[in-house]
C-alpha cells in the first residue's frame, strides 16, 4: 500500500480532526499507521506517549484506564478497516470528477500544516480552481445561518468586494451568511472556496445545488471526508478549523451567543490568523457574538471589504481609503473667498466695508471675491449691500 492509498484508508477509519490518529500518522507515517491499526494494537512507544499526554496523575488505575481507552480506539479503527477499500474510493472519486490532494502535492495548501496533529490526512476537491493558488490571497467569511436581511446584504457586499479585488472568499456553503458571501464572490472574478462537512459530491444543504454547481465552475469544493459521506453535527464544528486555516484572516458577519461562526473565530485566534467582526444593530441578537468579539479585543471592527483587505494584506500596500464626506462646491473655493463668503449675512444686506472687517481681509479683496461669488450663485446684491442667496442650500 502506497502513501496515497494509506491516506485514503485513514479517511475511512477516524473522524476528521482526530488528534490521536493525527499523532500516529505524524510519528509513524500513513502506511505504518495503517499497519499498526491492522495489527489491532499500538506500539509501546506510542502507547507511552498516549498515557503521558492524557493522564492527570500517576495512579496505576488511571494508567490502566488510558491503556484500555487506547485499545478501544484501535479496535474501533480496526473494525472500520475491514470495510475500507481505498482503491474503490479513489475510483469513485475520480468518476465523480474529483481529485485527491495529499501533503506534498503541488496543490496542497501548506498553511494547513499549522493544524499540527489535527491536519487532514487528505482532501477531496471538486472544481476548476487550484486550491493552493486560490488560498494564497484569501479571506474566510462566516456568520449565522439564521441571517437577517442586513447580514445577507453585508455578506454579499463583502463577497463581491473581495472578489473584485482578486481576493478568494472561503466559507462553508451553508444557509445564511455563507450562501450570501459565496453568491457575492461569484459576481467577481476571483475563485471562491466552499469547505464542506460532508463528501465533496454530496449537496448539503440540498437547496444549494445550483450554488455548488457555480462554485465548482469558478472555484472549488473542499472536503476531508470520503466521497458520499453525509454531514453530522460534530463535522460542522470540526471543518471550521479548515476554513480558518486556509485563509489569511476570518471576518464574522452576524453571530448569536451560540454560533458555529464563533467556533471558527476561535480557531482563527488559536492559529494566529487575523480576526475581524462586522458590527450590527445593538438590538439584534444575531450580532451579539460580533459585538462581544470586538469588546473583548479579540476581533478588529471592520465595515467593508477594503478594511478587511487592509487587515490581512501587505503592510502599506493594501491600505483602505479613509472615509470622507461628500465634496461640496464651496470646498473648492480658495481660503480668502471662503472667508468672505462666511462673512456675508444670510438675511439683511451688508456693505463691502462691513464684510471686509468681518472676514479680516482688505476691501479690494472683498470686491473681487464678491463678484466671483455672485457669478457662482452664492450671493446677491440687495439695496443694503450683499447677502447670501436664499435659494442656495447651506454648505453648497
Amino acid at each position: 500500500m502506497n502513501d496515497r492509498l494509506a491516506r485514503v484508508t485513514l479517511m475511512r477509519l477516524a473522524e476528521p480532526g482526530d488528534a490521536v490518529m493525527g499523532r500516529l500518522v505524524a510519528s509513524r507515517g500513513p502506511q505504518a499507521a495503517v499497519g499498526q491499526i491492522r495489527a489491532g494494537r499500538p506500539d509501546p512507544e506510542f502507547a507511552r506517549w498516549f498515557a503521558e499526554s492524557h493522564r492527570r496523575g500517576s495512579a496505576v488505575p488511571q494508567r490502566e484506564r488510558l491503556t484500555a481507552r487506547l485499545e478501544r480506539m484501535f479496535a474501533s479503527w480496526a473494525a472500520r478497516l475491514e470495510a475500507a477499500d481505498p482503491i474503490r474510493d479513489l475510483a469513485e472519486g475520480e468518476r465523480s470528477g474529483g481529485r485527491l490532494v495529499v501533503p506534498g502535492d503541488c496543490e496542497w495548501p501548506t498553511q494547513l500544516d499549522d493544524l499540527g496533529e489535527c491536519r487532514p490526512h487528505a482532501l477531496w476537491l471538486l472544481g476548476e480552481a487550484d486550491l493552493r493558488f486560490s488560498c494564497l490571497r484569501s479571506v474566510a467569511v462566516v456568520g449565522s445561518r439564521a441571517a437577517t436581511p442586513y447580514g445577507t446584504h453585508v455578506a454579499a457586499e463583502f463577497g463581491a468586494g473581495l472578489s473584485e479585488r482578486d481576493w478568494t472568499v472561503v466559507s462553508g456553503g451553508a444557509y445564511g451568511i455563507d450562501g450570501a458571501v459565496h453568491r457575492g464572490a461569484l459576481a467577481g472574478r476571483a475563485p471562491t472556496v466552499a469547505v464542506l462537512a460532508c463528501g465533496a459530491d454530496v449537496t448539503y444543504p440540498s437547496a444549494h445545488h445550483s450554488l455548488f454547481a457555480a462554485v465548482r465552475a469558478q472555484g472549488v469544493l473542499v472536503s476531508e471526508c470520503p466521497m458520499g459521506s453525509h454531514p453530522t453535527r460534530p463535522r460542522f464544528l470540526v471543518r471550521n478549523r479548515l476554513i480558518a486555516a486556509l485563509s489569511r484572516g476570518t471576518v464574522v458577519i452576524e453571530a448569536a451567543v451560540r454560533s458555529g461562526a464563533l467556533n471558527t473565530a476561535g480557531h482563527a485566534v488559536s492559529l494566529n490568523r487575523h480576526l475581524a467582526a462586522v458590527p450590527g444593530p445593538v438590538t439584534s441578537e444575531t450580532s451579539i457574538g460580533c459585538h462581544r468579539l470586538i469588546r473583548q479585543g479579540k476581533a478588529t471592527c471592520v465595515t467593508g471589504p477594503e478594511e478587511m483587505i487592509e487587515l490581512v494584506g501587505a503592510m502599506g500596500g493594501d491600505l483602505a481609503p479613509e472615509p470622507r464626506g461628500p465634496v461640496l462646491p464651496r470646498d473648492r473655493l480658495n481660503p480668502e473667498t471662503r472667508s468672505v463668503l462666511e462673512a456675508v449675512p444670510a438675511r439683511t444686506g451688508a456693505g463691502p466695508a462691513t464684510i471686509a472687517v468681518a472676514a479680516g481681509v482688505d476691501l479690494e479683496t472683498v470686491l473681487s471675491c464678491l463678484g466671483g461669488l455672485a457669478a457662482a450663485g452664492y450671493v446677491e446684491r440687495v439695496p443694503r449691500g450683499w447677502r447670501l442667496r436664499p435659494d442656495r442650500p447651506p454648505g453648497r
